[in-house]
C-alpha cells in the first residue's frame, strides 16, 4: 500500500503538467483498447459473476450492477471519448482582478493530487474514476469491491495500455492487488499519499470510510431519491417516469425508493400506476390510504421511508399536497435526486428551491442523477454534501483552484 501512494505521488508531479493533448491521446487509446479487447473483459467478467453466484447471497440488483456486457462496455469506451472532448480543466482561469496598488489576482484551477477511490460491485467505476482524474491531472488508486476484482483488473489494463501509448506514468492508474479488507483501513491512514477520498458502495462502507478515515472524504450517501406526483401531474406522465425511475435499473444510487403521490389525485393516479410497477416485478409497501386503493400492497413501515432498497421494492405514501411532500422529503431523504411530476410551474418552482437535495427534477425519471446524462462523460460519484462538491462529480470537480498574485515590486505599507 505504501508504495501504490508512493508511486501516486510521483506521478502527479508529471501529471499536473502534462498537455491536455497527451492526456486526450490516453483516454483516446484506452477507449479503443476497451473495444478491441471486449472478450477478455467479458471473460473476466464472467468469472467474477460466476464466483458472486456461487457465494449464493447477491441479489438480482446486485448481480446486475456487477454484469457487464458489450453495451456496458461500450458507455465506458464512449465516457472516455466525451471525456477527452471536454476542456482541459487544468490552468483555466476562473477570475481575474486588480487592486488599486497594481497587484493582478488570478484564481487558476489546478489538481486535487492523489484520489482514492473505495467502491463495491461495479467495474464501470474502473474506467469512470479513471478517466476523469487523468483529464483533471489526478492520479487515482482505485479500491474495488472483490466482487469485481477481476473486471476491474480488465479495465485497468486497457487504461494503462492508453497510458503507456501517451508515454504518460501508468502509476496514474493503480488498483489496490489484494482483496483482503485490511487494505481499506490501511489506505485510509494514507495521509502523506491520498488527498481525498471517494467512496462508492453501500451504507456500511460510507459509513466505515467515514468513521475511519483521516483523509478529507467526498461524501456519496444513500440514495434514498423520491418522485412526488403533484395534483397538477399530467398521470400519464407521470406513470411513465415513476416505472423508468423505479425499474429502469432498481439497483443504482438513483432509483426512485419512495413514491408520493398528492391526496387530490390518489384514487385517479395510484391503482393503475402501482400496478403497472407490480407487474414490471416490483414489491409495493404503502401506508394506509395506499393500501385502501391498492390492496396488494404490503403495509410499509416507519423504517421504509428511510431505507435504500437497491432492489425492485418501492414505498408509497398519500401526502396532503406539494409543501407536505417536501416535508417528508427532507426529513427521510439523503439529499441526492427528488423528482417532481406536476403542469403547475408554480408548484415545480417552489418544490425545487425549498427540496434540499444536490439534483433536484422536475417532469423527469430520477435516473438522469449521472454523470454521462449531465455531459460529463461519467461521474467519480454523486456528491450528497456540501464541500467540496455536490451532485456529479466530473472532471471540473475533481480541481481545486490557487491564487496568483502579479506584482511590480508592491510591498506592504
Amino acid at each position: 500500500m505504501q508504495k501504490l501512494g508512493a508511486d501516486a505521488r510521483l506521478a502527479a508531479g508529471t501529471l499536473a503538467h502534462a498537455s491536455a493533448k497527451a492526456k486526450n491521446a490516453a483516454l483516446l487509446a484506452a477507449a479503443a483498447a476497451l473495444r478491441a479487447d471486449k472478450a477478455a473483459i467479458l471473460e473476466a467478467n464472467a468469472k467474477d459473476v460466476a464466483e458472486t453466484k456461487q457465494a449464493g447471497d447477491a441479489t438480482a440488483a446486485f448481480l446486475d450492477r456487477l454484469t457487464l456486457d458489450e453495451a456496458r462496455i461500450e458507455a465506458m469506451a464512449s465516457g472516455l471519448e466525451t471525456v477527452a472532448g471536454l476542456p482541459d480543466p487544468v490552468g483555466e482561469i476562473m477570475a481575474e482582478w486588480s487592486r488599486p496598488n497594481g497587484l493582478r489576482i488570478r484564481r487558476v484551477r489546478v489538481p486535487l493530487g492523489v484520489i482514492g477511490v473505495i467502491f463495491e460491485a461495479r467495474p464501470n467505476v474502473t474506467a469512470d474514476a479513471g478517466g476523469l482524474c487523468l483529464k483533471a491531472g489526478n492520479p487515482v488508486i482505485l479500491r474495488p469491491g472483490s466482487e469485481c476484482f477481476h473486471s476491474a483488473h480488465a479495465v485497468l489494463e486497457r487504461l494503462r495500455h492508453g497510458l503507456k501509448l501517451a508515454d504518460l506514468p501508468e502509476t496514474v492508474v493503480q488498483i489496490v492487488p489484494t482483496r483482503d479488507r485490511a487494505a481499506v483501513g490501511e489506505m485510509l491512514k494514507m495521509t502523506d499519499s491520498i488527498d481525498i477520498i471517494v467512496p462508492r458502495g453501500g451504507k456500511s462502507l460510507i459509513e466505515r470510510v467515514i468513521q475511519e478515515s483521516q483523509i478529507p472524504v467526498l461524501r456519496h450517501l444513500d440514495g434514498i431519491c423520491h418522485v412526488y406526483a403533484d395534483r397538477a401531474a399530467d398521470l400519464e406522465k407521470a406513470q411513465k417516469i415513476a416505472l423508468n425511475a423505479k425499474m429502469r435499473r432498481p439497483g443504482i444510487c438513483g432509483a426512485m425508493e419512495t413514491l408520493l403521490v398528492d391526496a387530490a389525485i390518489a384514487e385517479r393516479f395510484l391503482p393503475a400506476a402501482l400496478r403497472a410497477l407490480a407487474e414490471a416485478g416490483c414489491e409495493i409497501r404503502g401506508d394506509e390510504k395506499t393500501r385502501s386503493l391498492y390492496p396488494d400492497a404490503k403495509a410499509a413501515t416507519e423504517a421504509d421511508w428511510s431505507t435504500e432498497y437497491l432492489d425492485a421494492i418501492l414505498s408509497v405514501r398519500v401526502v396532503d399536497g406539494l409543501n407536505d411532500a417536501i416535508a417528508h422529503i427532507n426529513r427521510y431523504g439523503s439529499h441526492h435526486t427528488d423528482s417532481i411530476v406536476t403542469e403547475d410551474e408554480a408548484a415545480a418552482k417552489i418544490f425545487l428551491d425549498h427540496v434540499d437535495s444536490a439534483i433536484v427534477v422536475q417532469n423527469a425519471s430520477t435516473q438522469f442523477a449521472d454523470g454521462g446524462e449531465f455531459g460529463m462523460g461519467a461521474e467519480i460519484g454523486i456528491s450528497t454534501g456540501r464541500l467540496h462538491a455536490r451532485g456529479p462529480v466530473g472532471v471540473e470537480q475533481l480541481t481545486t483552484y490557487k491564487y496568483l498574485v502579479l506584482g511590480d515590486g508592491q510591498v506592504r505599507p
